[in-house]
């Protein structure tokens, strides 16, 4: 979970505490460290077994910092017990499960959980299914189809105004059906490339070993 802690406990980290964070394919991020600040905090009252890792990286261009930032640097600091483990390893860990509680987030807003639309018990356990099935779709999604890491980020709303609603038509010729998109929207381009690559990829997993 996240901490909170005082922004001058970081000057007394040495430098050599700090250590190269990982990207989401375990290579090293630029610009990006994490440290331990287990030692330096007072954590009477806490659960035994209880670490504090603390996180700095270069914040991307644009991005406004916020008051507990430290040197320019975008500061994150979360607490587990997880007692075994590289640091790089548990803070890239707490930052995947972080992307799991926004899609959560996400299906809370988009979709109607955090009220639940229907009356019956039944009913709503159903509408809970298929929100589940569309968000794994939206996941698989990004992962497989979309080779932009900025349209993997886009969260529901966004898919539908750029992606969703592309106009477009179906020709069926010679026992096929052909997909024309609208070459005055904007974003078709992302679509024809997140189409070709599922094509490419139900190809190899379909070809004879």
């Amino acid at each position: 979970m996240a901490a909170t802690y005082h922004p001058d406990l970081l000057a007394k980290i040495p430098e050599n505490g700090w250590t190269p964070a990982y990207d989401a394919h375990d290579q090293v991020r630029d610009g990006a460290w994490v440290a331990e600040l287990t030692g330096l905090m007072d954590l009477e009252g806490w659960p035994a077994g209880m670490r504090v890792i603390v996180g700095k990286e270069r914040p991307h261009p644009g991005a406004q910092l916020r008051f507990d930032d430290v040197d320019g640097m975008r500061i994150t600091a979360f607490v587990t017990n997880t007692l075994r483990g590289q640091l790089p390893d548990l803070e890239l860990r707490h930052r995947r499960r972080a992307r799991c509680e926004d899609r959560i987030r996400i299906a809370k807003d988009i979709t109607g959980l955090t009220n639940l639309p229907l009356h019956g018990y039944t009913a709503n356990q159903i509408w809970c299914a298929i929100v589940a099935l569309a968000s794994d779709l939206l996941a698989w999604m990004g992962m497989l189809a979309l080779t932009s890491h900025d349209a993997r980020r886009w969260e529901p709303k966004r898919l539908r105004l750029r992606l969703f609603t592309i106009p477009a038509t179906i020709a069926r010729t010679a026992r096929q059906a052909v997909l024309h998109l609208s070459d005055r929207a904007p974003w078709a381009h992302v679509a024809v490339d997140a189409i070709t690559r599922l094509d490419q990829f139900m190809i190899r997993i379909s070809s004879p070993v």
